[in-house]
């Protein structure tokens, strides 16, 4: 009997101990429960009667008609706004600007209904006809300007982004030497927008390239003019349009047009000055013009002496003005060798090194005749 008795106690306490052990089981398994009960996402945009996006508002979540926000989120810079954990459930969207007072509300949107495992879109779009008709008389005629002004705005932007898409492409025609495209293109963006100076310089280097110099004149001239009329100049601008002009001047032979305007250059932009000079010393030589071009070289010197072209043409110019004197020697025109010495100093290897080399050579040897002198009768 006694043993009988330790039996069943004994089960009964087994019996015990696994029924609190599965209660204990119990406990976490609930609350893991609990923790993954299904949450909900929101998203939306906000945008005012003009359709611009409102930034810096709040959008709330509310289960009692607005009175109080159970949920709230921020618009960003885009009037953007994301929420999530938010429980599933029928809500009021209230929208309210950062100075919009807590009782008052600028937009609202009733019966909203989020699901749970879902991403709500909540758009508060205040252009919509039903919103419209709330604004007063002086709101709506207030809207209406602002909405034409805002289209106006639009078409100018879109007619600037097709211009220069345009410019683009003329620059890269110009530097291919597609000229005759490069003039189509400009001349027509030219007369839809006439005030903007970058086309007409783009024009002026495109007629430039076709030889069409006076034409190129024109054009070159009147982005100088827009651009010294504008509130605020555009150096660049001035300084390429009259570096161009420089160019074309001195093709036509103007030589002291084409040395203004190159002066003209390098006063708009003067950190590149030698870059002008040099432009001005190079078409000189070119058109053989002897004196203008030695007065350019000195120029680009002063304003940057590391640079060794000027060296070089300053050189080549004088060395035209070489004589011989009696004892067969050769005279050169002050400054001539040390500008050639001066270009050797600075690119030994330079492309002109082997000629500069030669022309010092001989510049240094006496004059030999190849002739015999005829008999006497």
């Amino acid at each position: 009997m006694r043993d009988n008795r330790m039996t069943e106690n004994t089960i009964r306490k087994v019996k015990l101990w696994i029924v609190l052990l599965c209660a204990m089981l119990l406990v976490p398994a609930a609350s893991q429960v609990q923790a993954q009960e299904a949450t909900a996402k929101v998203h939306g945009h906000v945008q005012d009667p003009t359709g611009s996006p409102l930034k810096g508002g709040t959008v709330t979540l509310s289960t009692d008609s607005g009175k109080t926000a159970k949920y709230t989120f921020t618009t960003d810079d885009n009037g953007n706004f994301t929420g999530q954990n938010i429980a599933p459930g029928t809500y009021t969207a209230i929208y309210r600007n950062a100075d919009t007072p807590p009782d008052k509300m600028v937009d609202q949107i009733a019966e909203v209904k989020v699901a749970a495992d879902s991403d709500t879109a909540i758009d508060f779009d205040m252009t919509r006809q039903e919103y419209v008709s709330k604004l007063s008389p002086e709101m709506r005629k207030q809207l209406e300007a602002i909405k034409s002004k805002n289209a106006e705005i639009n078409k100018e932007n879109s007619q600037i982004k097709n211009l220069n898409a345009d410019l683009k492409q003329a620059r890269d025609d110009n530097k291919a030497k597609n000229y005759t495209e490069a003039e189509s293109i400009m001349s027509r963006d030219a007369q839809a927008k006439p005030d903007a100076s970058v086309l007409w310089l783009e024009l002026g280097k495109a007629q430039y390239g076709l030889k069409k110099y006076d034409d190129a004149v024109t054009s070159l001239k009147k982005t100088i003019e827009l651009e010294n009329a504008s509130k605020k100049p555009n150096p660049d601008i001035i300084a390429a349009a009259n570096d161009t002009l420089g160019e074309v001047y001195a093709f036509q032979g103007k030589v002291p047009e084409a040395q203004a305007a190159y002066e003209a250059a390098a006063a708009a932009d003067p950190k590149n000055a030698a870059m002008h000079y040099g432009n001005e010393a190079i078409m000189m030589d070119r058109n053989n013009q002897v004196d203008a071009t030695v007065a350019a070289a000195d120029k680009a010197i002063a304003a940057d002496p590391s640079k060794p072209l000027p060296y070089y043409l300053k050189g080549k110019a004088l060395i035209t003005r070489a004589t011989v004197d009696a004892k067969g020697n050769y005279v050169t025109p002050p400054g001539c060798m040390e500008a050639y010495q001066k270009y050797l100093e600075l690119a030994p290897e330079g492309q002109f090194a082997p000629e500069v080399k030669q022309i010092l050579q001989t510049m240094g040897s006496k004059v030999t005749t190849t002739y015999k002198a005829g008999k006497k009768s």
